[in-house]
């Protein structure tokens, strides 16, 4: 199979070129390059060789090969893949925008800065903060954003012992990074058995060391941490902060203010709840909101309206600076800023109601055929299968997923949260249908009857152009760059 597909992928032939350079070579051998000598090449550069038809061809193959949301359903729990409405691209495209620039003049970026001013208020209304940053690239950017701000409200009021957070072990997994790169220490705490967090529990973990909390809520189990308001005034008791991953606002949006419930810092994957673009490593946007006690510290420029004119403010002393160059990526913003427009204050509501309403018809359906921890409640957006079940039976998570392969699905994230053995979390999002629901769900079910007979799915998937990988192998010695081999 390996050399099957080999064929498939070099197209390289020593001598081939994609186009052919005319010039007076006596004419370039008299310019004397700019770059010093300890910088210039000794041998040519190995790049693969190759026509302009054959690069065509092979990227518009792989193009075809791939999957996408605009190809099928994304059934990734806590990532949060769904459909980008057109609308928003379209919108984003426009002259004015696509042709501005970040260092034009304040006077010619009106309709810029008006943007940005807009979504801010728009996240605001929408969360009930007062206050709002949209500077962070990206979800895990905002946590970091958050805790340096949490970091700067514990130096400004001398608060020189804290230097704790602590976090539950049903938060996204990118916040204990984010705290240990913000210089503060990790303070793990486990869930009970409902998968919530336990006021006595955080009672035991909790001293005059505790700068915050960082939890996600709802949380990765897909549940909602009905203990919220009390969680956050015991920490407010010690003068610590919440902070709130808003991972999963999709789940909530239009039915709670996060900031009733007492959390002072929040950020937003602008790709999760408002169906900006997601993956490839970015660009993303993770605005960040905060409560009062925090609004002095947020990044510098502030955006303002006065006297019908927009413009930056750098003037705030206790700032915690700039933390992105320019002021957040605006293309993804402008996107977002459509898709809350598009839906308005009737409609933003909707988000919640469908995708928690799918979270709960996929729950009900598999229910009968997986484990699934704490389903003696209702989930929100997502929900979580256990393998148990199928491992007794001579199957894995692992070996499902890639059944799903098979059969025309992505698979669903696995092995997370990894409070629960062998999960799938399943996040079918507001925007499936019941019918793509029903064909999924069905595609699962055939696989755990499958297992039942006794197929362990160990070999798959064997429909796809490159079959069961060494993923171990892959990620620990990938191989990035084109290599000619030796003849």
């Amino acid at each position: 199979m390996f050399q099957e597909e080999k064929l498939i992928f070099e197209k390289s032939v020593k001598g081939r070129k994609g186009v052919h350079l005319s010039f007076n070579e006596n004419k370039l051998n008299t310019v004397k390059p700019s770059i010093p000598d300890a910088f210039l090449r000794n041998n040519a550069a190995e790049l693969p060789e190759v026509s302009e038809t054959d690069v065509v061809r092979h990227f518009h193959r792989l193009s075809h090969w791939n999957y996408s949301i605009d190809e099928g359903f994304y059934p990734l729990g806590s990532c949060t893949m769904k459909y980008n409405p057109r609308i928003n691209e379209i919108l984003s495209g426009l002259s004015g925008f696509g042709n501005s620039h970040p260092s034009f003049p304040e006077e010619i970026s009106q309709g810029s800065l008006e943007v940005f001013y807009n979504l801010s208020e728009a996240l605001k209304q929408i969360t009930g903060f007062p206050a709002c940053s949209l500077q962070p690239a990206a979800g895990a950017h905002g946590e970091f954003t958050g805790l340096l701000l949490i970091k700067k409200y514990h130096e400004i009021k001398g608060n020189t012992k804290k230097n704790k957070i602590i976090i539950p072990d049903s938060a996204h997994g990118t916040n204990p990074s984010s705290c240990t790169i913000a210089g503060f220490e990790t303070v793990p705490l486990a869930s009970g058995e409902d998968g919530r967090v336990h006021i006595e529990d955080l009672r035991k973990t909790i001293n005059e060391e505790t700068a915050g909390i960082m939890l996600t809520n709802p949380n990765t189990v897909g549940l909602f941490e009905k203990d919220i308001k009390v969680i956050a005034d015991l920490i407010h008791q010690y003068d610590g902060l919440v902070y709130c991953d808003g991972a999963n606002f999709n789940a909530i949006i239009g039915q709670y203010s996060p900031a009733k419930m007492g959390i002072d810092v929040m950020h937003l994957n602008l790709h999760k709840t408002f169906s900006t673009p997601h993956g490839g490593g970015g660009p993303g946007a993770g605005p960040i909101l905060v409560s009062d006690k925090l609004s002095p510290y947020l990044p510098v420029p502030e955006i303002c309206f006065n006297n019908g004119i927009y413009s930056l403010d750098y003037s705030n002393e206790q700032s915690i600076g700039k933390i992105k160059h320019y002021f957040g990526n605006f293309g993804v913003l402008l996107r977002a800023y459509a898709y809350i427009l598009s839906l308005g204050d009737k409609y933003i509501a909707s988000i919640s109601k469908l995708s928690v309403l799918n979270a709960n018809y996929c729950q009900a359906r598999l229910k009968e055929h997986f484990d699934i921890p704490f389903v003696s409640t209702f989930c929100m957006h997502e929900t979580i299968l256990s393998d148990s079940r199928q491992n007794e039976q001579g199957s894995t998570t692992l070996n499902m997923a890639k059944a799903l392969i098979d059969k025309g699905y992505h698979p669903p994230t696995i092995y997370f949260p990894l409070i629960v053995k062998g999960a799938m979390m399943i996040e079918p999002t507001e925007t499936e249908s019941k019918e793509t629901l029903d064909e999924f769900i069905d595609a699962l079910i055939a696989i755990a009857e499958e297992i039942k007979q006794g197929e362990s799915f160990a070999s798959a998937p064997q429909k796809v152009k490159v079959t069961r990988l060494d993923e171990a192998t892959a990620a620990r010695k990938p191989i990035l760059k084109f290599e000619e081999e030796n003849e």
